[in-house]
């Protein structure tokens, strides 16, 4: 298990694997983000992005799917987050791109009012297939500190 004090400022790591579907993209565009461009070609194509393109926020949940499956895979004590910083969306994402995460320990610190756990920020940069940072953030992770026993 991965604790508080396993974390060390610098530390930089690559993971995931996400493939963007045309039916997704329009499947959460219909429900939650329901602009003519990420609804439909020929609305898309008359715009700046020139071709359907993900929701932003649909990014958002297909990163969180990888850091969650990251998470799981590196046994991390985590215990959800207060939020994010400085999201900007770079790039469009558009249909058969397959998007990667990168990320950076920026800086932690243990809690003064709760000792049993600790917070983290981490630089997160998210690339498609071609290496181009399409979004970015600092994300804020709380976790556990190691049990004493």
């Amino acid at each position: 298990m991965q604790y508080f004090e396993d974390i060390a400022i610098g530390t930089k790591s690559s993971f995931g694997s996400y493939q963007v579907t045309r039916e997704e993209v329009v499947a959460y565009a219909e429900r939650f983000d329901p602009q003519p461009f990420h609804l439909s070609d020929e609305a898309a194509a008359k715009t700046h992005f020139g071709r359907l393109s993900a929701s932003g926020w649909h990014t958002c949940g297909m990163v969180m799917s990888m850091v969650v499956a990251n998470l799981k895979a590196n046994k991390q004590a985590g215990l959800g987050s207060p939020g994010v910083d400085e999201l900007r969306w770079l790039k469009p994402v558009y249909p058969g791109d397959t998007l990667r995460c990168e990320t950076e320990v920026l800086e932690k610190r243990a809690s003064q009012s709760r000792p049993e756990m600790g917070s983290f920020r981490t630089k997160m940069t998210v690339l498609n297939q071609d290496n181009v940072p399409v979004m970015t953030f600092t994300s804020i992770g709380l976790v556990q500190t190691r049990p004493k026993t």
